[in-house]
């Protein structure tokens, strides 16, 4: 009974590492989503404009990205453009989502275990340059199917700022933070540790990821499509790691919120929406 037992683990080790050392590269589309539950005061926003606000963030946060892959390296950018959302009439509503520029670029490398994010702040460009930190993941028991694909669960959890509708008030020196639990679903039969967005470091690729409010789901995969794949480092940008990029981005969030209630105090009727991204 010990020799066979000692006969499957080798057997499940060899075969492990003959997949693991398999070149795999691929194309995977992501879709975007996040719920949005707002309560506004009946006297500041009418029901039409409330459904109108409403159908506004639905768009802001629906969005399609691709993944190209290959076992150490990853491009993880937007694919198309939904329609932006505009202001309503004259009620000075403006939607801002901090960092969620179209031309951003996310590269991750897992080998080297840095990653390069060419994003848009305002429209200004940044180049944030900086180390891929290993979630602390705890492997679940649950398994599920996505597509043709037999996925596991894997979780951790994180401190993250608080989502907030409106400006800071004038007391407060810094956004609080909570803590937010992230499920993960990943697939052995695609065996990277690549993901989208910021997720990584499980045994497989990840096809779906929960995180508060927000939700990313692998709706496609080509595998070693006819035509290769092109991953290119994103080169545009001030250079920055992702601390001073932080702090630049709370110091223009905060020049914003000033004008903003400079604007409320000057008519009253503006509305404002602030949503970290």
């Amino acid at each position: 009974m010990k020799a066979l037992l000692y006969l499957t683990i080798v057997l499940t080790f060899l075969i492990t590492s003959l997949v693991s050392a398999q070149e795999f590269n691929g194309i995977a589309t992501y879709k975007t989503q996040r719920k949005m539950e707002i309560q506004m005061d009946s006297t500041q926003m009418s029901g039409e404009m409330h459904q109108q606000m409403m159908a506004m963030l639905k768009k802001q946060f629906e969005r399609e990205y691709t993944l190209n892959f290959n076992n150490d390296e990853s491009i993880y950018k937007q694919v198309k453009e939904l329609d932006k959302p505009t202001g309503m009439g004259n009620g000075g509503m403006q939607i801002v989502v901090a960092g969620s520029g179209d031309s951003d670029v996310l590269y991750k490398n897992t080998k080297d275990a840095y990653f390069l994010n060419q994003n848009e702040l305002l429209s200004k460009q940044f180049l944030i340059n900086d180390t891929l930190e290993q979630p602390a993941w705890t492997f679940e028991k649950e398994t599920k199917n996505i597509g043709n694909y037999t996925c596991f669960k894997a979780t951790y959890k994180r401190m993250v700022p608080e989502q907030r509708m409106g400006p800071p008030s004038d007391e407060e020196t810094e956004t609080p933070e909570v803590e937010q639990t992230v499920t993960a679903w990943y697939t052995l039969q695609i065996p990277i540790k690549q993901g989208p967005s910021m997720y990584y470091g499980l045994p497989g690729l990840i096809l779906e990821v929960s995180a508060g409010n927000e939700s990313i789901l692998c709706s496609r995969i080509v595998l070693n499509p006819k035509d290769g794949i092109t991953i290119s480092k994103p080169e545009k940008g001030r250079k920055v790691n992702q601390k001073e990029y932080d702090a630049i981005m709370e110091k223009k969030m905060k020049e914003m919120n000033e004008r903003m209630n400079s604007n409320r105090r000057d008519d009253g009727n503006n509305i404002e929406i602030r949503i970290g991204g």
